[in-house]
């Protein structure tokens, strides 16, 4: 840690260095007379906020996927006004993790302030290039009846590069309820055997017919276009985000791996402010919101001038904060005749998938993987007096099948959580839940998001 403080401050003073100074030339000053700060006791908070948050260079950190540990590095985050109302932020990272996996990336958000400073009624576009190295993934086989005596890893690697937009929908004037919105990735995928001594490599259980795509990994186009929608209901006591979205992954040169992918994602929040009145004199806002237009590594809302650290600070509260979540989740993939769906771009249910996203989490992780997925969870987050921790219990319900006809209302495994959350200011989501109810144990959970609170997310590796 002191060596980390020490190379942002030197990082500082040398780059800041300019006879003209420039935004990021004084952005790099009020970076390097926060830190100086750092050896006094009563700045031990604002130093930590700095080494985490600072602009533009910070610590990045964050939980790989599951099996490869937490990351650690650098960040670099800067932002741009025009005078036009286009405002741009980008930011660099890269981390690497104790098993020598490792994360690096370039991430930047476009989009034009209109009708006074409404961002959200204008056009968003992310232009991104990310790629990962984990050298532990698990795999079991494919469908719901595989067992943990097939358990083997392997290797993943993969580039992801791309665009995407949202584009609002605006109905007689009035503030746009759903959008638009279209993907175009490049995905350069490869596969390699396992390294865990203990566990069989992937090769040494399964082949290509049981594992489609372990013996060659072509490189995909995947264009997609969808549609979401973020209403309220009943005078704002429901706040719904559902997108639906279709994708298409094209391989290139070799249409055996090529397919089709369906996701409908619904998401409903409660907050308990909302429920009725008297409650909402106790209560402050649920939790802080996913701003679209902030990437990974920058919390800093819609880009002010001249600010250096425009994230929000850790404060305590004294209202309570609570809200009650339900999400159910589709995903169908179509392969034509001859064609599979590479087992690496199958979602998984058990644990937390490759993205980091709990699903099932008394399951070991991975542990069911398949092309079509249904899941239902429900949450309930509770604030733990006025510090930024939260307590939270949680119901899932999900499915893997080989085929679409597999995806039924009937024979969900299920599970159940309870742990703690820490929400503060825009520093990462840390979480603790403990796991039970599957038929195979229970589970402990510790994660670090590798995206700042009220980020947008990194590319999906599925």
């Amino acid at each position: 840690m002191r060596n980390l403080v020490l190379f942002l401050a030197l990082a500082s003073t040398g780059m800041g260095i300019a006879q003209n100074e420039t935004r990021f030339g004084s952005d790099l000053r009020r970076e390097r007379e926060a830190l100086k700060a750092c050896g006094q006791i009563s700045k031990i908070a604002d130093c930590g906020q700095t080494l985490v948050l600072g602009q533009p260079l910070h610590i990045a950190v964050g939980s790989l996927a599951p099996g490869n540990g937490f990351g650690a590095g650098l960040a670099l985050v800067g932002h741009k006004n025009f005078v036009n109302e286009w405002r741009t932020n980008f930011s660099f990272d890269a981390v690497a993790t104790m098993n020598s996996s490792w994360r690096a990336g370039g991430y930047m958000k476009a989009f034009k302030l209109a009708g006074g400073n409404q961002y959200h009624t204008a056009p968003l576009f992310y232009l991104y290039s990310q790629s990962i190295s984990l050298n532990r993934v698990d795999y079991f086989g494919l469908g719901p009846a595989t067992t943990p005596l097939t358990h083997t890893t392997f290797g993943f690697s993969a580039n992801i590069t791309g665009a995407d937009a949202i584009v609002p929908v605006s109905l007689n004037g009035k503030v746009p309820k759903f959008a638009i919105v279209a993907e175009l990735n490049g995905r350069f995928p490869s596969v390699r055997p396992g390294v865990e001594t203990n566990i069989p490599s992937i090769n040494s259980l399964f082949t290509e017919s049981t594992a489609p795509g372990l013996s060659r990994q072509p490189m995909f186009v995947e264009p997609s276009e969808g549609l979401r929608l973020v209403p309220t209901l009943f005078k704002g006591r429901i706040h719904l985000n559902y997108l639906v979205q279709f994708q298409q992954f094209w391989a290139a040169g070799d249409n055996a791996y090529s397919f089709r992918r369906f996701n409908g994602d619904f998401n409903h929040e409660i907050p308990l402010s909302a429920l009725s009145k008297s409650l909402g004199k106790y209560y402050g806002n649920s939790q802080s919101p996913v701003f679209p237009h902030n990437g990974p590594d920058y919390c800093g809302g819609a880009g002010r001038e001249g600010e250096a650290m425009p994230c929000p600070k850790a404060s305590l509260t004294q209202k309570l904060e609570g809200s009650i979540r339900l999400r159910a989740f589709l995903s169908e993939s179509f392969a034509g005749k001859g064609s599979s769906v590479p087992f690496y771009f199958s979602p998984t249910i058990g644990g937390s998938d490759v993205n980091g996203t709990s699903m099932l989490p008394s399951y070991p992780d991975y542990r069911f993987r398949g092309p079509d997925l249904l899941l239902f969870r429900g949450v309930i987050e509770h604030s733990l007096g006025p510090l930024p921790i939260g307590a939270l219990v949680s119901a899932e319900e999900g499915k893997i099948g080989l085929r679409r006809d597999d995806v039924s209302l009937d024979h969900f495994r299920h599970s159940f959580g309870a742990g703690l959350t820490v929400h503060a200011g825009g520093l990462p989501v840390i979480s603790f839940v403990y796991a039970w109810g599957g038929s195979e144990g229970s589970h402990p959970i510790a994660t670090v998001d590798p995206a700042l609170l009220g980020s947008a997310a990194r590319p999906s590796l599925f």
